[in-house]
Parts: structure tokens; sequence; C-alpha cells
């Protein structure tokens, strides 16, 4: 029996959106919102625009309550076509076809569904119906990394085998409108998003796609109710909570993780060329650059992400990613971090090369 020495990399990216986007203003025109609080939390928040598929609107011209049911057929309708063209994006970058891929995973926090989305977008995209695949679910913002170390120890085993994983993120599809705060920061911070890699391992030397070379995790089960999607009595429905302390919380610990990922490698915090974290809003961003000594040029890419989508959930930080590439400034030998942040609550890093 051999070792394989091939190494996984992520060998192309694609992101998908609904085609309706708002700015801040003119959702809070839509859902007429006069309180001066809520009206700050949307206009100090850093996002100019977001992608969400709204409610048709009610007889009062806004946007009719949606049942528990609705919310869900939204979560799937939207998220497959979201997932299409994330996927068509990637595959397309990356030169394969929907018939080369041999294991698909999915993930996504919006919804549950049984078959999940990796079932259904076997059938949507003519994937072959051998594929392997596994769907990671209610994982939150940080499961992007928990499932990409999934996907590359599939990549590794079967070198050679194109794999593809997809963060899939209806987030209105999980939104509940009323006048409290909680569901304030919710609906002024998250938007609609879908994003795809493609990841493949090789035993040969650096193509320009990033190698994946080590993860490192953190839970802080102290804060294990900071972050949560769970069902809410008042709206008779499931609903975001996020608590105003999360930024600092994982600030807090982020030197820590980052600190696990880089022991044993001979590397320091100065040798990380380029940086990806998730765009968890700005509090989360300012909080992890402070506590990690990063400039507002290392995490340009997240405060576009967020600028232009708002929290588009576990997908987020491939959208950042995919702006990475599209830069074209990553040269051999490089080293990258991805970062990822959400319920536990959880902190995910991963360590890539060029």
């Amino acid at each position: 029996m051999t070792t394989s020495t091939a190494r996984a990399r992520i060998t192309a990216a694609g992101t998908g959106t609904p085609p309706d986007s708002y700015t801040q203003h003119e959702l809070l025109r839509i859902f007429a919102v006069e309180d001066s609080r809520i009206r700050s939390l949307f206009l100090n928040s850093a996002i100019d625009r977001r992608h969400l598929t709204l409610p048709p609107a009610d007889e009062d011209g806004r946007p009719r309550t949606e049942s528990q049911g609705e919310l869900l057929r939204k979560h799937v309708r939207s998220g497959i076509a979201m997932a299409r063209d994330a996927v068509e994006n990637c595959l397309k970058r990356s030169g394969a076809e929907p018939e080369h891929v041999r294991f698909l995973c999915c993930v996504s926090s919006t919804g549950f569904i049984t078959p999940g989305f990796s079932a259904l977008l076997i059938e949507e995209l003519g994937i072959p119906h051998e594929t392997g695949r596994l769907d990671v679910v209610g994982m939150g913002c940080n499961a992007g990394l928990n499932a990409l170390s999934a996907v590359t120890a599939w990549s590794t085993a079967h070198p050679g085998e194109t794999a593809l994983m997809v963060c899939i993120e209806a987030c209105s599809a999980a939104y509940a409108f009323d006048s409290s705060m909680r569901t304030a920061v919710v609906n002024s911070l998250f938007g609609d998003g879908a994003a795809a890699i493609t990841v493949m391992a090789d035993s040969g030397s650096p193509t320009g796609s990033p190698a994946v070379l080590k993860f490192s995790s953190k839970i802080i089960p102290q804060a294990i109710d900071a972050m949560r999607y769970d069902w809410d009595d008042d709206h008779g429905r499931f609903s975001f909570y996020l608590d105003p302390q999360v930024p600092y919380v994982v600030g807090a610990h982020a030197e820590a993780v980052l600190r696990n990922l880089l022991d044993g490698t001979g590397l320091c915090r100065s040798d990380i060329a380029h940086w990806v974290i998730h765009s968890g809003g700005k509090k989360v961003i300012d909080s992890v650059r402070v506590n990690l000594g990063l400039s507002r040029y290392d995490t340009r890419h997240t405060t576009a992400v967020l600028r232009d989508f708002g929290n588009v959930s576990s997908g987020a930080f491939l959208f950042a990613y995919e702006r990475l590439l599209d830069e074209d400034i990553a040269q051999p030998g490089d080293h990258g971090v991805l970062m990822t942040m959400g319920p536990g609550a959880t902190i995910e890093m991963a360590l890539l090369q060029w």
C-alpha cells in the first residue's frame, strides 16, 4: 500500500446572488422603519447594498409576513437558483464540466430540507448520479471551513478527481420582521448569496492554485448562546439571534487559533501575504483586525464584500476569496489564511500556499 503525496488545491471559485438588490435606505423605506435605533443599525453597518428575495407587498404596500412553509420554499427555490449560478461560474473558471464532479458538498444554515441540496443539485446541474455527496447543515457562518476540511480529505484520498463545495445561504428565508432590536440586528446585516469552489489533489508542482496545508479550530463554549438560529415563539417561526458582544468574543480568541494554525510550520504572522476573513459585520472585522494586528489593506476584500453583499453567512469568505483571485497578485510560495467564525461560538482557520 502506497502513501499518497497529493495535496488538495482550490482550483477555482464562483459566486451567485438573487437578481434583486437593495440599499440600506431602500430597505428602511420598504419596511417603513421609523425607530431611530433601528435606522442607526442599518445606516452604520458599513453595508451599501444587499441581494435579497423579499416577499410580495401586502395591502398596505409593505412586504407581507411569510409563513414558515413559504420561507422554507424560498430557501429551496432561491438556494437552487443561486447555487446553479455559482457552480456554473466556478466550473467555467476551472475548465471542468458537471459530469467531471465526483464529490459534492453543500453547506447551508438558512433552512432544513431532506433530501438536501446535494441531491437536488445533482439533478439540477446534471452531475453524475454516482457522485459522492455530503450536506453540512446548521453550523452557521463558520461552516464553509468545516466543510472544506471534509472536501480536502476526500480529494487527498482521490487524486485527480474533481470535488465541488457549494455554500448556499438564502438569508431572507430566515427573516422575521418586527420592531424589536433582536430582529433588527439580523435584518440590518444578512444578505443572500451562494459561493462554490472546486478542489482537486495533485502530486505535481504548484499550478497557481493554492494548496490547503492545515486547519485550526476553536470553540468557545461559554458563548454557545451568543449566535443561534432557533424557534421564536413570538413569531411562530425560526429566527436568528446575535449577541452584541460577539465581535469582542471572537476577536479575543482569534490570536490563539492563528497561533495553533502556524505552530510547527516555521511561519509567523508576518509571513502571511493574503488574509481572507468572513464578512461577519463591521465590528467583527474591526475586532479581528485589531487583535491579529492586520492592516485595512489586509482586510480589503472582506470589507468590500460586506459593503456590496452584507453578511452572506457560510459563503462570505469565498466571496472575498474570489476577489483575491480576480486581483491576481498571489505569487508562487505565498501563504494565505482563510478565517471564518460563527455559532458555538466557533473560529475556524485554514492555511494556504500558492
